[in-house]
């Protein structure tokens, strides 16, 4: 029998948290589940407290109404950049082409601002990669999986009581309930007829 694995999850809430006591108008992160398995070139591929950084600029933006992207939210504008500054985040002088200023890192006053916070969730991070990274050759995680994308596997759409939907994987559903914003009851996914048993 394995020991459970620290719940990532909780860590991401907490960073969030973190956040929040600077910028007190960031809105709460509904479901830090969803970053965990989440994949995204916009806004970078490895989970970590600068990509949480650029979300919850995304977050300060929603709250305060700025359209801060484009292109289907490929595209990050100088309006993002404004608030990234604002939270320490730092960016090339040009803008990308495809996904404009989306390519942002923690300025140095930044990295010493939530040191200990960076630090506890790499060790999060790190116990999470170590719990997950037992699968052994015979397990199948889909094609994200095989071509390298953090996705970690095949979406599903998983619904509430209230008929709102997500999609999610699966395997990140089963770490941690997914809380609907509207009813405030776990998102769940439907039970198919011939579903096999993992």
């Amino acid at each position: 029998m394995s020991t459970t694995p620290p719940v990532l999850a909780a860590e991401l809430a907490q960073a969030w948290a973190d956040i929040q006591r600077y910028h007190p108008e960031l809105p709460d992160l509904a479901a830090p589940e969803s970053l965990i398995g989440e994949s995204s070139s916009a806004c970078g591929h490895e989970l970590s407290f600068e990509r949480l950084l650029h979300e919850a600029v995304h977050g300060i933006a929603a709250a305060r109404g700025v359209r801060d992207t484009s292109r289907a939210g490929r595209y990050h504008n100088r309006r993002f950049l404004a608030i990234a500054e604002e939270l320490g985040l730092d960016h090339p002088e040009e803008p990308h082409p495809s996904s404009g200023f989306s390519l942002v890192t923690l300025t140095s006053e930044a990295k010493r601002r939530y040191r200990p916070t960076t630090e506890r969730l790499q060790r999060a991070l790190k116990a999470h990669t170590a719990a997950t990274a037992t699968d052994s050759a015979r397990s199948f995680r889909g094609p994200a999986a095989r071509h390298g994308s953090s996705g970690g596997g095949v979406r599903v759409k998983a619904v509430c009581d209230c008929g709102r939907n997500v999609r999610v994987v699966p395997s990140v559903l089963a770490q941690a309930p997914i809380m609907c914003g509207g009813c405030g009851k776990p998102f769940r996914i439907p039970e198919v007829v011939g579903a096999g048993v993992g």
